[in-house]
């Protein structure tokens, strides 16, 4: 029994450790807590207003362009047809290279017709020489008939004689010179200069033999022609827009400029021009046909080729440019998000009239000053106020808060408590 109470002061001395000891697993475990890390609220328990980018509208003077399907066409084609029938003897050019005017092309087998040019070529000897005949017999009897020493009738019939031979030899000569033509014909030429196909037929071939064969074809491809249609209703309504003064005619060289756009999206650097529309519309398609004149030096582009076409028709003076994201497009119309004097969001109706790039022309709807939510629609509440902040494209150097591949602020505060809770952890 003794014994036991040696053991008394020890335990009555370890009472006190206890309330320590609970204290400071308290302090530890509220510092490891789920709400070490979460960011301080705000006065009243709410949420921090959403950062979103805006932009500020202003009305500018924006040329309305239209844009339409097209197709190269060469502005000079040239079939190269025999003229005569022959077997071809050779090819004289190169396919795919660019040829002059007159080069020759093929060479027939022209025997026949040299020969046929060497008798021609008798024929008028003859005649000639028939005339020759004739005149020196009307000199002899000149004398005699002015002397009345010859009959009436046999003088007229010795001038008959030599107008006869005259007509002779002048049919001859005609012969002789469709004799050469079809000699020339022989040799098959570039009827305008331009760059050659491919070669329609080859060595040994027989052509020209009831029609005239077509052996190949020449383009001109320096400058091509774009040929395009329009809507006869949008055309109409363009032109009432112009007249009510809602849009100004487009001026200066830009009035009859049209831009070329080719299939990888890619615009062609040169200009082209305006020819002409045609005066009618297609009873079939209501369609109005237009051309325009596009230089091509360099041959980048190929007759047949299908581009697009945007032609620059009027001006509208109050059009606003907006980014393509900043525009929700559906079936109950064009709505956008304007922030008001109170910084929340009210949805728009607007009218688009086209796009720009990646700008869509938003052309009512909307007011000088107006800020548009173009970025951040996602962190917003119904209903709650929001914190606009300017907006740029993305990419761009200065961008704003907000904008596409810019930090919020809401971020960075989630962020911003990490070391304290590390140090937190540490103690």
């Amino acid at each position: 029994m003794r014994s036991s109470h040696l053991f008394q002061p020890p335990r009555a001395a370890a009472w006190p450790l206890v309330p320590l000891v609970v204290l400071v697993s308290l302090v530890t475990l509220a510092a490891c807590g789920p709400g070490a890390d979460a960011p301080r609220k705000p006065p009243g328990g709410g949420m921090p207003p959403a950062t979103v980018g805006v932009v500020t509208v202003q009305p500018a003077a924006v040329p309305m362009v239209t844009e339409l399907p097209g197709r190269l066409e060469a502005r000079r084609v040239a079939q190269v047809r025999a003229r005569v029938p022959g077997i071809v003897a050779k090819r004289l050019f190169t396919e795919g290279s660019e040829v002059k005017a007159g080069q020759p092309l093929y060479q027939l087998d022209d025997a026949v017709y040299r020969a046929a040019v060497a008798s021609a070529d008798a024929v008028v000897a003859r005649a000639d020489a028939a005339v020759a005949q004739a005149q020196a017999q009307l000199q002899r009897n000149q004398p005699l008939a002015e002397a009345k020493a010859i009959s009436a009738q046999e003088w007229l019939q010795i001038q008959t004689t030599l107008k006869t031979a005259q007509a002779d030899a002048a049919t001859a000569r005609a012969a002789l010179q469709t004799a050469r033509i079809n000699l020339d014909y022989a040799t098959i030429r570039a009827p305008i200069a331009g760059r050659i196909g491919r070669a329609l037929v080859t060595e040994g071939a027989l052509v020209g033999q009831g029609d005239a064969t077509q052996v190949a074809l020449v383009q001109q491809t320096g400058t091509l022609y774009v040929n395009f249609t329009q809507s006869a209703t949008e055309v109409l309504r363009l032109r009432k827009a112009l007249e009510s003064g809602r849009l100004q005619r487009a001026a200066g060289s830009s009035a009859a400029e049209v831009r070329v756009v080719l299939d990888d999206g890619s615009v062609y650097p040169l200009p082209g021009k305006l020819l002409f529309t045609d005066a009618a519309v297609d009873a079939a398609t209501g369609q109005l046909s237009l051309r325009a004149e596009l230089p091509n030096p360099q041959g980048l582009l190929l007759p047949g080729l299908f581009v697009k076409v945007r032609l620059v028709q009027a001006t509208n003076a109050q059009a606003i440019k907006l980014p393509q994201q900043a525009v929700t497009r559906g079936a109950g119309g064009d709505t956008v998000l304007v922030v008001g004097a109170d910084n929340k969001p009210v949805l728009r109706p607007v009218t688009v009239a086209g796009s720009q790039g990646s700008d869509w022309v938003v052309t009512s709807g909307l007011a000088a000053g107006e800020r548009v939510i173009v970025d951040g629609v996602q962190k917003m509440s119904p209903g709650a106020p929001v914190n606009p902040v300017p907006w740029s494209p993305p990419g761009k150097l200065g961008a704003a808060p907000g904008g596409a591949g810019a930090p919020t602020p809401a971020a960075a505060g989630a962020s911003a408590p990490a070391p304290a809770a590390s140090m937190a952890a540490s103690r």
